[in-house]
């Protein structure tokens, strides 16, 4: 049976795809993508000569019935974004629910996705973590923020180069700018750099240089009421 493979890609590093994504974009009839002209770059350094179709935020509404009956009829087909996992702030969340409405199998491929280092690397809990992708830009972001004021797992947030100075002072005027965040940027190039400290000496460091590439924002939870830092870190170590 013909199947839907969300397909992760590389979000810097072209050598960071696994050899069974490589083997699925091989295998497959079909392959839709966010933007041809950036997908092709990553086929032609795997040598991967095969059919794109661009699927992304503008078109998906009006192809995602047609691409799913494609699959139902026989068609492999796999979905790539421009970086990351497919859904994960990127197309692909209504494909993979009409496929799955009109029974059609979905299988998604582990592999790359900025999140995951971006925290792992921050230093901050992250057995447990509150992902919040792009906040919206104007309406109901600071309703947002609010919202996530007393919040205590680690929180991650994608940014754009071009609001992170904004966002950051968003950050300090709604959770306090001695709360901690880790800032990491271009993850896995060449200028790849994370900056670790209190929101106000990170939002001064950005103040200063500007904002370069794409990034990713991991702020520590609201500490809990009545318990220290260095408490919870023994509790979690006996544990």
């Amino acid at each position: 049976m013909a199947k839907l493979y969300l397909v992760p890609t590389p979000i810097g590093n072209l050598d960071d795809i696994t050899l069974r994504a490589v083997q699925v974009l091989r295998e497959v009839d079909l392959i839709l993508a966010e933007d041809t002209r950036t997908s092709s770059v990553l086929l032609r350094h795997l040598g991967i000569e095969k059919r794109l179709q661009a699927h992304h935020k503008f078109n998906e509404h009006a192809t995602v019935h047609a691409v799913a009956e494609a699959i139902a009829e026989g068609r492999n087909v796999a979905l790539i974004s421009d970086a990351g996992t497919p859904g994960i702030s990127d197309p692909g969340f209504l494909l993979v629910r009409t496929c799955i409405e009109q029974g059609v199998e979905v299988e998604t491929l582990p592999g790359a996705t900025a999140c995951i280092p971006a925290l792992v690397q921050s230093g901050f809990p992250c057995d447990r973590f509150c992902f919040e992708g792009f906040l919206p830009q104007k309406k109901g972001r600071n309703k947002r923020l609010q919202e996530l004021a007393d919040e205590e797992r680690t929180m991650v947030f994608y940014e754009s180069p071009y609001r992170v100075v904004k966002c950051l002072e968003q950050f300090a005027a709604t959770f306090g700018a001695e709360r901690r965040v880790s800032v990491s940027r271009e993850l896995t190039k060449k200028f790849e750099q994370t900056l670790r400290g209190t929101l106000s000496e990170v939002l001064e460091h950005f103040r200063s240089t500007e904002p370069r590439g794409e990034f990713v924002l991991v702020v520590e939870g609201h500490p809990k009421t009545g318990k220290s830092r260095t408490n919870e870190t023994t509790e979690e170590e006996q544990e």
